[in-house]
């Protein structure tokens, strides 16, 4: 009994010819009379009759009471779409849906003819469906006229936010009667989908559907974990283990669906491919491909197949893990559409098992974890399609009598049924041999040593080290200092072995070592008497042990070798501008200091700068015209000095 009670007799005698028994709860909620022409927010899951339903609710905004549609004009209703092959769906959809009440449907979309787009408007259409962009493009060149229009569609709101035609949606609502009727239709309803409602809708009645709340009930859902090597062989054999009559394969990419095309297209699968570098007559042709029953797979990347309803589609295979739950949603509700059952499997690779375990919750989903169909799996399924197949148990047909029993008299039955079995595998696949891989959650790794079974011997301490002196290093942790290179140095300058140093304790500027009392002597006796190392490390011999929560100490600098004032800075800093010392790079330890080169001149002549700087010209000097680093300056050419005489007064 169907439940097309209290719609208009056109729209039920449509719905009737086109096989529908019952409603859907989305389309019995927006039809339901009491919601009259409000403006509505819609959420349902995909797949659950949204085109549908909207065509239903506009009915009672547009139609006359007569039933039928007068002589076309401007357009009385817009319905927006996010992409082009939705788009066109949503007009095939409308147009059997308003077959029996005279309407006129037009389409604006990306990648068609802009002038036929335009002289079909101007015969005039009572509803035009298009993208954002080409819709905008039309009303600003005046061929699309909305002073007529009744209401407005958003078909899949969310996905035209997210694929950021948010101005190209607001320019039009503003474009459009500020009495119009809006209704907005989305999967989910984030927080844009809800301030873009509160903006362009008035007291917006909220409709979500208790399919909604339970997402995807006729799909199951199936992960399939598989060394990541094994990614398109994984790909394969799900192909080949459910046999669909149509099946869509999601990748993230446009190179990732030109590689699987011509890879599957090489094993013999009737495969079309859909992604935003084809043109849209390419794109028109591919889907009804998969239509027809022409091609059978078809590889995809999630822009371009948004929203398209592929009748049969019984099989959504991700060769790429969604970026994120809603992807995994939209790109799963592509199968288990108005009832029909549905399987979406995620090809997991390894590594990537506790990612797609996130994935799955956040989009509240439970699946089968599995492994790919194996080729014994792929080939009793074979075997059991054979043995289901109708061919077997027709009746005989009467033109085939004579040669059923020429077959019979010439070959046994075994022959007979071994081609049988050979015509029915023809043009599939061979199944591919997977990696085996485990299930099991991943346990932590073992430790090698088994204490219990092979227990160690406790290490000997190490005996005491005995009488020792300390010595200081020039070298600490900000010039990368390190044991692991300090003791070669050590013992190899020293000549002296490792086991004859004791503790290392490590500073910012310098490095504390303890050396035994016995080998001190010959230690300094090696290093002679400038007591240097290697690399121009300093060593020096301390009084006692280093305090180590002392002050560090400013690393030594030979200005002078012996005396007060060794280490210090000269009187007036260095450089130009005080004192006549130049600073060296002193920081290389070991470093000698190098006596400063004396001004040119003693006094700076009248006009000279200030004491400490050199003076702009010397008496008794020719001037260069300028100084350039690194090669001397060209002597200036018929310049003579200005000498000042000297004021008396």
């Amino acid at each position: 009994m169907s439940n097309f009670e209290g719609l208009v007799p056109a729209m039920a005698k449509a719905l009737e010819k086109r096989g529908y028994t019952s409603l859907t709860p989305v389309q019995l909620a927006v039809s339901d009379p009491s919601i009259g022409s409000a403006d509505a927010l819609v959420s349902a899951q995909t797949g659950s009759g949204k085109t549908v339903a909207f065509g239903l609710a506009l009915a009672s905004t547009l139609l006359p009471e007569a039933g039928r549609f007068e002589r076309a004009a401007n357009p009385l209703a817009l319905v927006i779409a996010p992409t082009r092959e939705l788009a066109l769906q949503v007009k095939r959809e409308l147009e059997w849906l308003y077959e029996l009440t005279g309407a006129t449907m037009a389409s604006c979309v990306g990648g068609m003819d802009m002038r036929t787009e335009r002289r079909t408007l101007e015969r005039g259409a009572h509803i035009v469906v298009g993208t954002p962009g080409r819709l905008r493009d039309h009303i600003t060149r005046g061929s699309l006229d909305l002073s007529d229009l009744r209401a407005v569609v958003l078909d899949e709101a969310d996905e035209m936010l997210d694929l950021g035609f948010r101005e190209d949606l607001e320019f039009i609502l503003m474009a459009a009667p500020e009495d119009r009727r809006t209704l907005m239709f989305s999967a989910t309803v984030p927080k844009e989908i809800v301030a873009l409602a509160a903006n362009y809708q008035r007291d917006a009645l909220r409709i979500s559907t208790a399919a909604e709340r339970d997402q995807h009930g006729d799909i199951d859902y199936r992960a399939l974990v598989a060394a990541p090597a094994d990614r398109e062989n994984a790909i394969i054999n799900v192909l080949r283990y459910y046999e669909a009559r149509n099946a869509i394969v999601f990748c993230s990419t446009r190179a990732a669906v030109n590689h699987l095309t011509a890879r599957f297209n090489n094993r013999g699968f009737s495969v079309v491919a859909l992604s935003g570098e084809l043109s849209q007559n390419e794109r028109t042709h591919a889907l009804q491909a998969m239509r027809d029953g022409r091609a059978r797979v078809c590889i995809a990347t999630d822009v371009a197949a948004r929203g398209i309803d592929l009748p049969h589609l019984e099989l959504v295979v991700h060769a790429d893990l969604p970026t994120n739950p809603d992807t995994l949603l939209h790109r799963s509700g592509r199968t288990g559409r108005a009832g029909r059952k549905g399987v979406s499997a995620l090809i997991v690779p390894l590594p990537a098992r506790r990612r797609a375990e996130r994935l799955l919750q956040a989009a509240n989903l439970k699946a089968t974890w599995a492994t790919p169909p194996s080729t014994e799996e792929i080939l009793r399924r074979d075997d059991e399609r054979l043995l289901a197949d109708p061919m077997l148990i027709e009746a005989e047909a009467e033109d085939d009598g004579a040669t059923i029993d020429a077959l019979l008299e010439r070959f046994e039955p075994r022959q007979l049924a071994a081609a049988v079995t050979r015509f029915f595998k023809t043009g599939r696949s061979a199944p591919e041999e997977l990696i085996p891989v485990s299930l099991e959650p991943r346990k932590p790794r073992e430790r090698i040593h088994d204490a219990e079974t092979f227990p160690r011997e406790p290490r000997p301490p190490r005996e005491a080290f005995g009488p020792s002196v300390w010595l200081s290093l020039s070298v600490g942790r900000k010039q990368n200092a390190e044991p692991r290179w300090l003791i070669p140095v050590l013992c190899r300058n020293g000549n002296i072995t490792k086991n004859e140093i004791g503790a290392i304790k490590m500073q910012p500027e310098e490095t504390y070592v303890e050396l035994s009392a016995d080998a001190a002597d010959g230690f300094f006796l090696s290093i002679g008497p400038n007591s240097m190392l290697e690399r121009g490390i300093r060593v020096s011999r301390l009084d006692g042990q280093p305090d180590l929560n002392a002050p560090p100490r400013k690393p030594h600098r030979p200005y002078e070798k012996d005396g007060p004032r060794a280490g210090r800075k000269p009187e007036g800093g260095f450089g130009k501008k005080g004192g006549n010392d130049r600073k060296r790079d002193f920081d290389k330890p070991g470093e000698a200091s190098r006596p400063a080169k004396p001004w040119f001149g003693k006094e700076p002549v009248d006009g000279g700068d200030r004491p400490g700087k050199p003076a702009k010209a010397f008496a008794g000097k020719k001037p260069f015209k300028g100084k350039t680093e690194g090669k001397p300056a060209k002597p200036a050419t018929g310049y003579k000095p200005k000498v000042r005489k000297p004021d008396h007064s």
